[in-house]
């Protein structure tokens, strides 16, 4: 068993998601537990629950309970695989996984590559996010 530590990271690199949907949805689950997290993003997926848009809200709907908001529904896949895989860190360096917050979220543009179009070339959107949990105890 490894040295006990009081915060792990996970990091993923240029991920095939939108930047902008990036931010709302670690906006919408900073500072919450591992678990209520997870939830969260599950509830997305299965669109129960809309992620609040309040930054990126131009010609976003409205949800019900909620100004704009939206089912982000491959970024929420892409970042519930990278709370998973914090968890198994924090789980492999000895912490509780019950008492883990996340602490840190940490959303920037990735490497930008060109494909092409029809008419014209565009660039990939990448998003490089990481991510830090913190062992709090209740």
């Amino acid at each position: 068993m490894l040295s006990k530590m009081e915060e792990v990271k996970a990091i993923g690199r240029n991920l095939q998601i939108s930047t902008k949907q990036s931010v709302e949805i670690c906006n919408f689950i900073r500072n919450k537990s591992l678990k209520v997290a997870k939830n969260m993003l599950n509830s997305v997926v299965n669109k129960k629950i809309a992620v609040p848009y309040k930054r990126y809200r131009r010609d976003v709907g409205h949800k019900a309970g909620m100004a704009s908001g939206r089912y982000p529904i491959t970024a929420s896949k892409e970042i519930l695989k990278l709370i998973n895989s914090v968890e198994k860190n924090a789980e492999n360096h000895g912490l509780n996984v019950n008492d883990l917050t996340i602490s840190y979220l940490s959303v920037d543009k990735g490497a930008s590559q060109w494909h092409f179009g029809r008419k014209r070339r565009r660039k990939m959107k990448n998003t490089n996010i990481e991510i830090k949990v913190k062992e709090i105890k209740k």
